[in-house]
């Protein structure tokens, strides 16, 4: 059994009291219940990105039942930063998480940060220019859950965000996939829409790869809901050990550089 399969396994372990509440919250239609966010401590604290959407049909996304930003809270971060702490050194929050705008003050504060379905994110002046600081600043974000045609509103907001943005093709010899594990394929399956092609970008300073990577690009892919139901079976295991890997990847390698 590997290092990573037993860090999984206790993980779980760890979420046994707490998973069938947040199971029965995750398998009900509607919005999360968020909790308050929590004061910086110096802890590692896993930081989710919030947004406004336009309205679809007048209820929102999918009629209201639905905010893409908070797509996989909070099993997902949950489990992730367990996975951390058992596998790393760094001082990790493990009990609570935030959510934050782009444009409070507060995010400057944390490293790294976390954003889901940037296919309907539409980041308002504020916001923009306070992701372009955060990232100047040395910041860094992981980009995650959104697939196919929603790579247009993602380039076009980014743009808003860094102007000249080229967004690079990565392939295995980049150090972000040897940061921690030895990631040996980038054949990765997306979890819900199969057959389509993971592909992951980086963002670079002045578009120049042998720079500061700013933010990584998971495109046609959705690592967090491997993580947010790695411990029911619904994914196999080796799937679930695959994205927790490449997640490990990214915050070490963000810490480090």
């Amino acid at each position: 059994m590997t290092s990573l399969t037993r860090a999984l396994l206790l993980g779980a372990l760890l979420l046994s009291t707490t998973a069938p509440l947040e199971s029965a919250q995750a398998q009900r239609r509607g919005p999360p219940e968020f909790l308050p966010n929590v004061p910086y401590d110096g802890r590692l604290t896993f930081v989710r990105v919030k947004y406004q959407m336009p309205e679809f049909g007048g209820g929102g996304f999918r009629g209201g039942r639905d905010i893409p930003w908070s797509h996989d809270y909070p099993r997902g971060e949950r489990h992730f930063t367990k996975i951390i702490s058992e596998l790393s050194t760094s001082r990790v929050r493990i009990d609570a998480s935030n959510i934050l705008t782009l444009d409070d003050p507060q995010l400057g504060k944390y490293p790294i940060a976390y954003m889901a379905e940037a296919g309907f994110w539409r980041p308002s002046d504020a916001e923009a220019l306070g992701l372009r600081n955060y990232l100047a600043k040395g910041g860094f974000i992981i980009f995650d859950d959104f697939a196919g045609e929603h790579w247009m509103n993602f380039e076009s907001q980014m743009k808003k965000v860094l102007p000249n943005l080229r967004p690079i093709e990565l392939d295995l010899s980049h150090p972000i996939f040897d940061s921690f594990y030895r990631i040996k394929s980038l054949e990765y399956d997306h979890p819900i829409y199969r057959g389509m092609k993971s592909v992951f970008y980086g963002v670079f300073e002045e578009n120049d790869p042998k720079k500061r990577m700013l933010a990584i690009v998971n495109y046609n892919n959705d690592l967090s809901e491997y993580w947010e139901f790695s411990d029911t079976g619904m994914f196999p295991l080796d799937m679930s050990n695959e994205a927790y890997k490449l997640g490990v990847n990214y915050i070490i390698y963000a810490l480090t550089r």
